[in-house]
């Protein structure tokens, strides 16, 4: 079966009729921006450029805000450095030292956040880092070096 890029299909056609026509199967490439965080890093990319806007900085406080916890950076630790790169709420409630409802919690903000994925298996929950998100956050607190310093020199 060949694959096309979504840009290439007749622009009449859906990806049903496309496929059945031709044989090929339509692949859409999604913006690793669909999530809070990654909006925010997406949304304030230039930051040391210009000001944030009001909107922008509301996503991206949203943001530092999940991080702003000590239980929180402990859990997505705890996830990056768990077999796999995932983890189960099973695991983590007792290494963290909270009750299973406290530590849910915690994993929904950081989902609602946009930086980990939660992949539901029976009655478990495994969570995964959003990779991205972190990388671009990372960017983003990076980006001013090479900034002019108070004196205006550059900082080497």
């Amino acid at each position: 079966m060949t694959v096309v890029d979504a840009s290439e299909r007749a622009p009449d056609m859906d990806n049903c009729q496309w496929l059945r026509q031709t044989g090929a199967m339509v692949t859409t490439t999604l913006p690793l921006t669909d999530s809070p965080a990654g909006r925010a890093v997406a949304c304030c990319a230039p930051l040391v450029r210009e000001p944030l806007s009001v909107a922008g900085a509301a996503q991206l406080a949203g943001v530092l805000k999940a991080l702003a916890d000590p239980a929180r950076l402990r859990l997505l630790s705890m996830i990056a450095a768990h077999e796999g790169g995932e983890a189960c709420v099973c695991d983590l409630t007792e290494p963290l030292g909270l009750s299973q409802p406290t530590v849910s919690h915690h994993l929904k903000v950081l989902l609602d956040a946009g930086l980990v994925t939660r992949d539901k298996r029976g009655v478990w929950a495994y969570f995964q880092l959003v990779p991205q998100a972190l990388v671009g956050l990372g960017e983003l607190l990076t980006a001013s070096a090479g900034l002019p310093t108070r004196g205006g020199a550059t900082p080497s």
